[in-house]
């Protein structure tokens, strides 16, 4: 049974990134996987974000190649780090997809606090264990050269900086948007095609189920009730006890290597994933290789 860190004895300050890694893709893979996939979700219910993401029609027309180039481009950064080959060229393609639109510093600042804040509080509802403290302050850390390397100004310091942003900027701006509310419905849709079709029905049910009222009234869904409420947090907290019992990992879980991504099912390189601008086409007449 694994009940203590795999971390234990590094430093958040100087080992966030092995830090980080080690809770990604050894100890909650797929806590991590369905924390940020949230957290990204959540972002639409501010309308200058969702509405955006509606009006590129990346998320509408081709929702499961945006959805697993945004997996695979997060998880690239981490997996060897900011100054590696790999972190500069998805950082570089992050960077790249963010300039062709006018988007807030605001906005940019707001969606890497969900990155931080949402992982904690999904751990602590549904996680085998709770983070510890300096694993907290390693994502801190983490995200936090994460936005220097994207060039966002006034990133918090703190964990508590970064809940208080994140709440206090959901308050301000989560809204209905028809735009927004068209790209939540293809997600939620892309993500209900991951399990057999008679399934799909609860899937969609379960995953409101762990949507706030006003997350869900941005989006017009409908409320799913309490007993679907009670009965999803059940079923979450009862595989955490599950799995808090099975011996630590010992291979590492990598995203790219899910079923769930399938858009490149003969590799990929990291220049080549995302949205390129219009009239500078990426080329894929030769066979792609695989960046990992």
């Amino acid at each position: 049974m694994a009940t203590r860190s795999r971390s234990a004895g590094l430093d958040p300050a100087t080992d966030h990134l092995e830090i980080v890694r080690n809770l990604s893709l050894y100890e909650f893979p797929w806590d991590t996987l369905q924390a940020l996939s949230l957290a990204l979700f959540r972002t639409y219910a501010v309308p200058s974000i969702g509405g955006l993401l509606d009006r590129t029609g990346a998320f509408t027309s081709a929702t499961q190649k945006r959805y697993d180039d945004t997996a695979i481009l997060l998880e690239a950064v981490g997996l060897e780090g900011f100054a590696s080959p790999q972190g500069r060229a998805a950082v570089r393609r992050i960077n790249q997809m963010h300039r062709m639109y006018d988007i807030s510093n605001d906005d940019m600042r707001y969606v890497l606090a969900t990155f931080v804040v949402v992982p904690v509080r999904w751990n602590a509802d549904f996680g085998w264990r709770p983070f510890e403290p300096f694993e907290i302050e390693a994502g801190v850390q983490y995200y936090r050269e994460l936005g220097r390397h994207m060039g966002i100004r006034d990133v918090p310091t703190t964990y508590d900086g970064f809940a208080r942003l994140m709440d206090d900027y959901e308050a301000a701006h989560f809204a209905y948007d028809e735009g927004a509310a068209r790209v939540a419905r293809a997600t939620l849709d892309l993500l209900a095609s991951f399990y057999p079709r008679p399934a799909r029905r609860v899937v969609d049910v379960f995953s409101r189920s762990l949507m706030e009222p006003e997350l869900l009234a941005a989006f017009g869904l409908e409320e799913p009730g309490a007993f679907a409420r009670r009965l999803a947090r059940t079923a979450l907290r009862l595989r955490a006890r599950v799995v808090a019992l099975l011996p630590a990992r010992r291979r590492p879980v990598h995203v790219r290597d899910l079923r769930r991504i399938r858009s490149y099912p003969d590799g990929f390189t990291v220049d080549e994933l995302g949205t390129f601008a219009p009239g500078c086409p990426v080329p894929h007449a030769r066979p792609i290789a695989d960046g990992a």
